[in-house]
């Protein structure tokens, strides 16, 4: 009889604490979303360059780890999605 109990007691416990953490982390991957669409949108983000204009040559973008991999832009927080090779209105050229 004890062990039931004992295992019922754990299997609770057990059930319990995966509950518990499904919002976390529901709630850690949303946090961790790359794109930012809002503001993709509003400042008509393309995957690929106008004329000579790039996401590489702009003051706004942020570098990933090489120079064709993706990167992010100082005006899209959290956006990590972002081409080199993009273009967005808010390009401006680097100094």
């Amino acid at each position: 009889m004890l062990n039931t109990t004992t295992h019922r007691r754990q299997f609770l416990k057990i059930g319990g604490s995966a509950l518990a953490a499904i919002p976390v982390i529901a709630l850690t991957s949303n946090a961790f979303a790359a794109p930012n669409a809002a503001m993709r949108t509003a400042l008509k983000y393309q995957d690929k360059p106008l004329a000579e204009k790039s996401c590489a040559n702009c003051l706004q973008f942020v570098p990933g780890a090489s120079p064709t991999a993706k990167g992010g832009c100082k005006l899209m927080p959290g956006d990590t999605e972002i081409a080199p090779t993009g273009y967005c209105t808010a390009w401006v050229k680097k100094a």
